[in-house]
């Protein structure tokens, strides 16, 4: 049978269990993102932070049943480009979305080296601090993009000693943090905002939830795909819900509004330092550089397979179909370039903004092409219906909170211009070559 544009063949890849099914989908939430957006997120929803995440994560929880369904009705590497493929046809809207697809991951790219930065000038004089925000930012970028594209293997392999470090360090700071003295009455959630901004808070970080979707990339490789894809996808949402439910709720409970205010880019580390002095604040540093260089470096692997999977479906240029070492870097390279723009034009929370639109869009797309498909997958669709109304309303009440604020309201025209940038590509390249998008069966697990 001849290999499909969504499938790579490995004879020497090991099948996924359950657990390493389910750290892929950790790994991919857990990453930069709670580093960077956490004092963010408390600026706009205050003492109702806590709410915010699991508001967000239920949002998550309903499209990972969606996904979940689609991953087990059609396993490869294509994921979302397959499933939307699958579901809206092969036309222009679906290769715009695809590439809208590949302008988020350069969104959060942008957010994990910020993140990265910020906590690395964090260590040193507040005088040189900007420079170095940008210096870092940028390092990181080239740096890792480097690393990438010259030693894949010795990235892949540090992963899990990454993520098993960072998930310590953040459980110690959990632990640590309730063991302390707390102000509880900074997480009474009533009155702080109104609902909507509440709303519109929890959708800003929604991309802290966004790695999920990761595992359906990962699906030809799990050995008991019907017992560990549940788990890794519902359970894994869960956990992270809690996760972040906990390491807020710890933030609140020892730094006042103003405190983080006055620490937005790095409220966790000036956390640690409430919980655990010197010590406390080293431990976070440490973690957040870990976690977004760990986030940065899996977002660089998985934007250059991605890149390869939309050029070989038809929907870009059959030269980033070539391989780099064996590997598909030149989609990583193109993205690390955006990225760099972005990261050092562009304010922190115009950055989310632009992220979490971008993904809140793609997922809504996603779950109303799991209720098209449901006779297919055997979904329930009024589940993936829901999550299609969640998601839809969610992004609603982002976009509609962000226009509300006129310091906010340019943050609009970045979500646009991705929408704009990602239709115009797609249609003046077929035009240009006259490409389709090819489409080809798999086999249900």
């Amino acid at each position: 049978m001849p290999k499909t544009p969504f499938e790579t063949v490995n004879p020497d890849s090991k099948k996924l269990g359950t657990l390493s099914t389910l750290s892929i989908g950790l790994g991919g939430m857990v990453g930069g993102g709670i580093f960077a957006v956490t004092g963010l997120t408390i600026e706009l929803t205050k003492q109702a932070a806590p709410l915010a995440f699991v508001i967000a994560g239920i949002v998550a929880l309903l499209t990972s049943y969606s996904y979940l369904k689609l991953t087990l009705a059609y396993p490869g590497e294509g994921g979302t480009v397959d499933f939307l493929c699958r579901g809206f046809g092969t036309g222009l809207f679906t290769g715009a979305a695809n590439i809208l697809l590949l302008l988020s991951y350069v969104v959060l790219l942008a957010i994990y080296a910020y993140a990265f930065g910020s906590y690395g000038a964090d260590l040193f004089p507040h005088e040189s601090q900007n420079f170095l925000i940008h210096l870092l930012t940028s390092g990181v970028i080239i740096g890792l993009v480097g690393l990438n594209v010259l030693a894949a293997k010795l990235v892949i392999k540090s992963e899990n000693v990454f993520n098993i470090i960072k998930m310590v360090l953040l459980v110690g700071f959990i632990i640590a943090g309730f063991l302390t003295p707390m102000d509880w009455t900074r997480l009474d959630p009533v009155g702080a905002v109104t609902p909507v901004a509440l709303i519109a808070g929890s959708m800003l970080i929604f991309l802290n939830f966004e790695g999920f979707e990761l595992i359906a990339n990962a699906s030809k490789d799990v050995a008991d795909p019907r017992r560990s894809l549940p788990i890794a996808y519902i359970g894994g949402v869960l956990i992270v819900i809690v996760l972040y439910v906990l390491i807020v709720s710890v933030v609140l409970g020892h730094m006042s509004l103003e405190q983080v205010g006055a620490n937005r880019d790095t409220a966790l580390s000036a956390a640690g330092r409430e919980v655990l002095g010197k010590t406390g604040y080293i431990a976070i540093v440490v973690a957040a550089l870990m976690a977004t260089s760990s986030a940065i470096n899996a977002t660089f692997f998985s934007t250059g397979r991605l890149a390869y999977v939309i050029a070989k479906t038809g929907q870009l240029p059959k030269e980033i179909e070539r391989t780099i070492r064996n590997e598909h870097s030149e989609g990583a390279i193109i993205c690390a370039a955006l990225a760099l723009i972005v990261a050092n034009f562009i304010p922190l929370q115009a950055i989310a903004t632009a992220g979490s639109a971008g993904f809140l869009l793609l997922f809504f797309f996603v779950n109303v092409a799991s209720v098209r498909l449901a006779k297919e997958t055997g979904a329930r669709a009024w589940i993936s219906g829901l999550a299609a109304f969640t998601t839809a309303g969610a992004l609603g009440a982002l976009c509609w909170k962000v226009a509300e604020n006129p310091a906010t309201r340019s943050h609009l025209v970045i979500v646009g211009a991705m929408i704009v940038a990602s239709v115009l590509i797609e249609f003046l390249y077929r035009s240009a070559t006259g490409r389709k998008i090819s489409l080809r069966r798999h086999k249900a697990i």
